[in-house]
């Protein structure tokens, strides 16, 4: 077969529906690559993932032992939670989303908490970092039966608390509001409720 006899060739012509399953099956394959690829770790290495960072946030450490940084942030009932109104109680601060998995398994751990010592002063706050899946925060508390207020995020708090590199990240806030310690990814209950007996001899 010579040249012009190639070039004189035409390729099958596919329909849109052809087309379509086409496109179709070449965007599912990519978004499955990038989920594999996002998530290996979780996937193949029994570790825990961590969200990625909020925008724009400029990380820098806080110590234990310093005081909480002060926050007034609104709540999902469309009220307002201010942290130094909680002085007096045992409180943990926990960073979160509700695309994160590992914060997702951790809930349960911070509702049974609540049940057990919120009328023992303890206080649970989630401060919700979803930014395009905003709108999926107040479903997703009803549908965990989530138990304690949570607050949306901004990046003054961010800041505030040295830069959230990961998530879940928590803060365990004595009763006169100094940071006693601070964890970054998924922590068993035992560590929170450890913390808790001491705190509230």
């Amino acid at each position: 077969m010579n040249i012009n006899q190639i070039m004189k060739l035409k390729s099958p012509k596919l329909n849109k529906k052809d087309r379509g399953r086409i496109y179709t099956g070449i965007f599912i394959t990519i978004v499955l690559l990038l989920f594999v690829f996002n998530n290996f770790d979780y996937l193949f290495g029994g570790k825990e993932p961590n969200g990625p960072y909020p925008p724009n946030y400029i990380p820098s450490p806080i110590q234990s032992s310093s005081m909480a940084p002060d926050f007034e942030l609104p709540t999902t009932d469309g009220k307002t939670l201010k942290l130094s109104n909680l002085k007096g109680k045992v409180v943990i601060l926990d960073f979160w989303a509700t695309w994160c998995p590992p914060c997702r398994k951790g809930i349960p751990d911070l509702i049974e908490l609540k049940n057990k010592y919120g009328n023992k002063g303890v206080e649970i706050i989630g401060i919700s970092v979803d930014t395009q899946t905003k709108s999926e925060v107040v479903p997703f508390i009803k549908n965990y039966g989530i138990n304690y207020p949570v607050v949306y995020f901004n990046q003054k708090v961010i800041m505030d608390y040295g830069g959230i590199e990961a998530i879940p990240t928590s803060f365990i806030v004595d009763k006169k509001g100094k940071i006693i310690a601070s964890y970054q990814g998924l922590q068993p209950i035992s560590v929170y409720e450890n913390h808790i007996k001491k705190l509230l001899n």
